[in-house]
């Protein structure tokens, strides 16, 4: 029998699922797991992602070559060295690195899933990785938009769709939030970005300048990597799966 997949669209509404037996993927496009797979794909050794900004600038201090990152409500957070955008990152800066990194959304929603079997962290830039992984591991999956502060948002839904899109005939599915999802990202994967831009976070965002952020985060697998949560030294963090 082929495995399930279902969306949930909000933080929110997660108590509604069983994660025990699920490879959840985080969904944070706008853009934190964005960051993830730029960040990862260049180097980095490792992302210990942290729900708090104090923790964040604690582990920061204690960590060897690390650094600290992340934002609240779109912006740099007060007491971390660096932001959370994905061209913010370039290899001969961040390889070998840590990140130690903290969003309002997308390490929050993290966090709520330890109770998961596996964690994966999706974006368009790594879309075709997490639907290669999904397929060869055949379990069920819950596809788990970050969502802004809870309220739906539409760039998170798309890439659901878009793992859907691609890889729904491997799968069982009888949710229609994963329907809704699809049918958005049919309608809009000829011009994801045009199609994005009538959205709340892309206007919140707009306001701080960050457009060409948000048009990068629409390029797909153009950061290919499979990230997923891993324990070492007794603490979670994201890496690249060794080979």
């Amino acid at each position: 029998m082929k495995p399930i997949l279902e969306t949930c669209f909000s933080p929110s509404l997660l108590h509604l699922y069983d994660l025990n037996d699920r490879i959840v993927v985080i969904i944070d496009v706008f853009r934190a797991t964005s960051t993830m797979a730029a960040v990862l794909h260049h180097g980095a050794h490792a992302i210990l992602p942290v729900a708090d900004v104090d923790e964040c600038i604690r582990l920061g201090q204690e960590i060897p070559n690390s650094i600290t990152a992340g934002e609240r409500d779109g912006k740099v957070a007060p007491g971390l060295q660096y932001g959370n955008s994905p061209l913010e990152y370039p290899r001969e800066f961040i390889e070998g690195k840590t990140m130690v990194l903290t969003t309002t959304n997308g390490t929050r929603l993290l966090h709520q899933c330890h109770s998961a079997e596996q964690i994966i962290t999706g974006s368009f830039l790594n879309l075709g990785a997490v639907c290669d992984y999904l397929i060869q591991q055949q379990k069920n999956v819950l596809l788990a938009c970050a969502s802004w502060k809870d309220r739906y948002n539409l760039e998170d839904s798309l890439f659901a769709g878009a793992v859907y899109d691609q890889i729904g005939m491997h799968f069982r599915m009888n949710c229609d939030s994963t329907r809704a999802a699809a049918h958005l990202y049919r309608q809009a994967k000829s011009d994801l970005y045009g199609f994005i831009q009538d959205s709340s976070h892309f206007h919140r965002l707009s306001a701080y300048g960050l457009q060409y952020d948000m048009e990068y985060c629409c390029k797909v697998d153009q950061h290919n990597v499979l990230i997923q949560l891993q324990e070492e030294n007794g603490q979670s963090v994201l890496k690249v799966p060794a080979v």
